[in-house]
């Protein structure tokens, strides 16, 4: 399975993604997202911006992730690592609830950290929900280390952040 650029021929795919893994998530225990978020107008602007990058099954868009420079104001209270370079911010890495299991949110991340390195960004940052350990041991494996914790209106639980320092 290749990653590509998302598109607009992509998004009713993309949003329905987000949908079921959100469903997924809620059914699990993991209130990490819901109808407010990820909303159309969010993923659709990262598809308008051409951040938005997935796998697709057939025509169907069965893993996502963002990659873009975009950062909470909250990040500004955390004490990065990396403090002159150019950071990029990984968002909505998402992997069907069907197609977990095998490698694809691994691979949606490598290639989120290439795409960043290609662009001349010097570390990685990203948010997770400390509610959905999964994730936040899937980062923890691939390196990234804690920088602190934020956390977001609206949201019982804090999200931790991390971040990876990239190297040519």
């Amino acid at each position: 399975m290749d990653i590509d650029q998302l598109t607009a021929d992509d998004l009713k795919s993309l949003l329905t993604l987000y949908k079921e893994v959100t469903a997924h998530l809620n059914q699990n225990g993991v209130h990490q997202w819901d109808w407010l978020y990820p909303n159309r107008f969010v993923i659709g602007a990262d598809v308008k911006r051409g951040t938005a990058f997935g796998v697709r099954e057939g025509e169907r868009v069965v893993g996502a992730v963002v990659v873009d420079r975009r950062q909470s104001g909250n990040y500004n209270e955390l004490s990065w690592t990396d403090q002159t370079g150019d950071p990029a911010c990984i968002h909505r890495l998402a992997v069907h609830p069907a197609f977990q299991g095998h490698g694809i949110g691994k691979r949606l991340l490598q290639f989120a950290e290439q795409q960043a390195r290609t662009e001349g960004c010097t570390s990685i940052r990203l948010d997770v929900f400390t509610g959905n350990p999964g994730a936040v041991g899937m980062y923890r494996k691939a390196g990234y280390a804690d920088v602190g914790a934020i956390r977001f209106p609206m949201r019982k639980e804090p999200y931790l952040c991390f971040e990876k320092q990239l190297f040519p």
